[in-house]
This record gives structure tokens, sequence and C-alpha cells, in this order.
């Protein structure tokens, strides 16, 4: 019904006028045949009352999209007839006015706004004009209904003026009353669809406040119990560390590594949990200059990083900056997870694309091949880690892509930036180290990634990873 609607509205106006302007002529024709004999003598009579069917065809055409250049058509025509420039109607064809109220419907159905009302007036003057010219002695002479009055028009309008402006009245309100039915119609049902979306966004709303909610409950017990036993930890390696002077310094650097891991852990956790407090600001995220100290507190957790960088730094947003550094927080914990103290881990920025680009390779026991884990033979298991941070990835406009390489497990990011330059990493040589010129060779080359897309990367399996 909907596309039905949609075609008639479109569609309709002009195809009723064809229709108008076919019957037209089919009686025009069925009349005139007693005179087709005399065709070379009646035709210089006929061409000129064609203007009248033109320009009414013309007037229904358009209604539906330029109700105003309609009513112009309308206005053409009567004023015409008054002039004597048009030919006046004859006694059997003052039906032909009929056509501007079928125009009047479709642009009562069309018109928003104040324009239906400025239709409805105007035809209704229309409807005055066609009564007076129908009914005075100087044009149509009473079309064949009335007496022919001679006694001036006055007389003839206040006898059958009010009976035939009534008539077409009536005529012109039917054909209105139709549009205006098909506009409400069309404005019931879009009216209708919207109540029926309003209450599909409620229900939801109300399912995704329970949700919140519920995550919310969850959170704030989460929050009690890592805090605790986040806090335990860092107090009891510390208490630990104090009370053990007289033990390896081995031992010392990992009591340490513990307690300073803990309690970055806790403010991580603080982060994440409570990143939106009650008061709707946002809790401070890690950042782009976080990875040098990252990479720091790592190399005392005993992973050897290698870390370098190739053009010039440029300034990322936000959400950016924060799925870089938990990009490389999950990767080396994958690789102290998966390597074990001293795997090697190198850590490459290239900035010389049209983005930010990430590897990081680190290196795979010798007991891991590929679709096997450290545990020898079982089977691979998928874990959260690299989906997670194929999913920072897209959320930042870029791609990731993971998997075995020989006897290296490599990680490649694309991040896309503007084109501000900034500092990447505090200044500073831990943070950035330079590669000597006879090792250039041995630098972890850097893709070009003009115009390259995730699928020109394929993505391997992760081997156990996350």
């Amino acid at each position: 019904m909907e596309q039905t609607l949609k075609v008639a509205r479109q569609w309709g106006a002009p195809a009723a006028a064809v229709i108008f302007f076919a019957l037209w002529c089919v009686a025009e024709a069925g009349r005139m045949a007693p005179w087709i004999a005399h065709w070379s003598e009646t035709w210089t009579f006929i061409l000129p009352r064609f203007a009248i069917l033109i320009l009414t065809t013309f007037a229904i055409a358009v209604s539906a999209w330029r109700p105003v250049l309609s009513l112009g058509f309308t206005a053409v025509l009567l004023t015409g007839q008054l002039v004597y420039f048009i030919p006046q109607p004859y006694s059997d064809d003052w039906p032909i006015y009929l056509g501007s109220f079928v125009g009047l419907g479709f642009s009562m159905w069309t018109a928003r706004g104040r324009l239906p009302y400025v239709v409805a007036g105007s035809n209704f003057v229309f409807a005055g004009v066609m009564t007076f010219i129908m009914l005075s002695w100087r044009y149509g002479g009473g079309i064949g209904w009335f007496r022919q009055l001679f006694m001036g028009d006055r007389y003839a309008l206040a006898n059958y003026g009010w009976q035939l402006f009534s008539l077409l009245l009536l005529i012109a309100a039917s054909c209105a009353a139709v549009g205006i039915a098909l506009r409400l119609y069309e404005e019931r049902r879009n009216l209708f669809k919207a109540k029926v979306l309003v209450q599909a966004n409620l229900k939801e709303t109300e399912v995704e406040l329970v949700v919140e909610q519920e995550r919310t409950r969850i959170a704030r017990d989460l929050h009690d119990v890592l805090a605790h036993s986040l806090a335990v930890i860092a107090a009891q390696a510390d208490g630990t560390r104090y009370l053990s002077q007289d033990q390896p310094k081995a031992v010392l650097d990992a009591l340490q590594n513990i307690a300073v891991s803990a309690r970055h852990a806790l403010v991580d956790a603080q982060r994440v949990i409570e990143g939106v407090r009650d008061d709707g600001l946002v809790a401070p995220q890690p950042r782009l200059t976080d990875v040098g100290p990252l990479l720091e507190r790592m190399r005392q957790g005993s992973l050897k990083i290698e870390q370098s960088e190739t053009g010039t730094p440029v300034e990322l947003g936000a959400g950016q900056q924060l799925a870089v550094f938990r990009i490389v927080q999950e990767c080396l914990t994958n690789a102290l997870k998966h390597g074990g103290r001293g795997t090697a881990v190198r850590l490459h920025f290239d900035w010389s694309g049209p983005g930010l680009t990430m590897h990081v390779a680190s290196e795979l026991p010798p007991s891991v091949s590929i679709g096997d884990t450290h545990d020898g033979g079982a089977a691979e298991r998928v874990g959260r880690g690299i989906p997670g941070m194929r999913e920072r990835a897209h959320l930042a406009g870029g791609w990731l892509s993971s998997g075995p390489d020989g006897e290296q497990f490599r990680v490649t990011v694309f991040i896309p930036y503007g084109s501000r330059p900034a500092p990447l990493l505090p200044e500073g040589g831990s943070e950035r180290e330079a590669v000597p010129p006879g090792k250039e060779a041995e630098r972890e080359p850097a893709l070009a990634l003009k115009g390259a897309s995730p699928s020109s990367v394929p993505e391997q399996a992760s081997a156990g990873r996350g």
C-alpha cells in the first residue's frame, strides 16, 4: 500500500491529465462526427477552442508538485475568456472547467504549510468566475441549463447564480476532500511508523539501562576485590623485600617488580572500572608518553626490549594514543606470558607513511610450533588478547594483523593520523635507541603502507597467543 501511494503521489497527476485529455478528445470527436465532411470550413473554429483543453490539461499535470503553476494555468484560461482572447465555452463543453478541480485534489494532497489554503481560496474565486462566464449573456448564455435571459447579467446571476456556484463548490469540495483524505492517511501512516520506532528505541534503551546497571554493580564488586587483593600483594611484596635485605639481588628485584606491577595494575583497574565518574568527568587515560615508562617497567621484569623509530612523529587523537598504549602493553604481556623471562622483543614505530605503523616481534619458545602451545601438542587455545587488540585498532580507524613468522611472533598495527607533528616519547636515551650505521640492515623493515589495507596483510593464526 505504501509503495502504491508513493507511485500515485509521483505519477498520479500526469496520468490523470493524460486520461482527461484523451477522454475529452474522444467526446469532441463524437460531437464533431457530422461535420467531418465540412472539416475544411470548421477547423478554424475548432482549433482556437482547443486551447481551453491544453490549459486545463497542463493545470492537472503540474498540480501535484507545482500547485502555484497549476493555479496560473487556470487563471490564464479564465482571464483569456473574460477578455475574449480565448473562446468562451459552448453549452455542451462547460465540464472542461472541472479539470481545474481535479488539479485542486492533487494540490490538497501534496501541498504543505499555508499553500493548501492559498489553493482552496483561489479555486473558490475561480468557481465564482466560472459561474459568471457560464451565466452571462456575453459569454456562455446559460450553457443550455437555464433560459437565456436578455435582461442583463444581474437578473440571471440573482436567479441562477447561487445554484450553479453551489454545484461548482460541491464538485471542488469533493475533489479537495479526496486529496485531504489521502494526505491525512499518509500522515497517519508516518505517525504510526514513528510511534513504532520510538517504542522500539524505548525498549532498547530500557534493556541497555538494565545491562548498564548490572555492569555498574559488577564493576563495583570487581573494584573492591581487585583493590583489596592488589593492595595486599603490593604491601606483602614490599614487606618481604624490606625483611630480606640479605637475599640475592635477583630476589629483591623480583619483589620490587611485584610491588610496582601490583600498584600499576591497581591504577589501571581503577581507570577501567571507574572511567566515568558520577559527575561525568572522564578519568585520565594512558597516552603515548606513557609508553616509555611502560617499557622501562617491562625491562625490569626481565624482558629484553629493543625499541626503534623512523620518520617524524605526528600527534594522534586521545583514543588512538590509548589504543597504541594498550596494544603495546598487551604485546609485552603476551611475550612475558608465553616466552618467559629473558624473551627478546623488538618494537618499531614507523611514522613515514599515511599513518603510524607499529611492528612488535617477540621470540617464540623452542617448544612452540604453529598450531601448538608451550605445553606441547595441545590444541590451540584462542584467548581474548589478540581479538581485543584488533578491536582497539579498528576503533582507532586502523587495522591489526598477527601471527607466527618463523621463530618470532609478529604483530603489525596501522593507525591513520593527521598532519601535525608532535613528540612521541619523553626525551632520553633510554626511550629511543639509535641504530648503528653497521646494523642498518638488521633493523626491522618498515612497511610501505600507502594504499595498503588489512586485506593486503594476511592474518595468521595466533598460535595460542592472547
